[in-house]
């Protein structure tokens, strides 16, 4: 069974810091783009950022950008976000995606295997 799994969310008061992962299991990703997204209460779920299937071109949101560092093992089968400098806006549950490409997109629809989803908590 292909899965996607994160891992490393948590609470953290706003300024602080957390690195998400996100481990493939049942199947490779290594040709493949991964990216993260993210969805909070009564809202739209919205791209956060993506890697290409090599990690040398990484995508990213206008909310992510100079904040959060995607980076993923050269095997090709965990990707991991470092996210800096927490907002309250940042609080969400966040999934990581397999896109059917090697280059990052930020259209859900381009991804089929998405995660259960690891919670973010910022607080103020």
């Amino acid at each position: 069974q292909v899965q996607l799994v994160e891992s490393g969310g948590g609470l953290v008061q706003a300024g602080g810091s957390l690195k998400l992962a996100c481990a493939a299991s049942g199947r490779t990703f290594s040709n493949n783009a991964l990216g993260w997204f993210r969805q909070a209460p009564g809202k739209e779920r919205e791209f956060v950022a993506g890697i290409s299937w090599n990690g040398d071109i990484p995508l990213y949101a206008n909310s992510a950008k100079g904040r959060f560092t995607i980076s993923r093992d050269r095997a090709g089968n965990t990707m991991y976000l470092q996210m800096n400098s927490l907002k309250p806006e940042d609080t969400a549950l966040y999934y990581c995606a397999a896109n059917r490409i090697r280059i990052a997109s930020s259209d859900s629809g381009g991804y089929f295997s998405w995660g259960q989803g690891t919670q973010v908590t910022v607080s103020s």
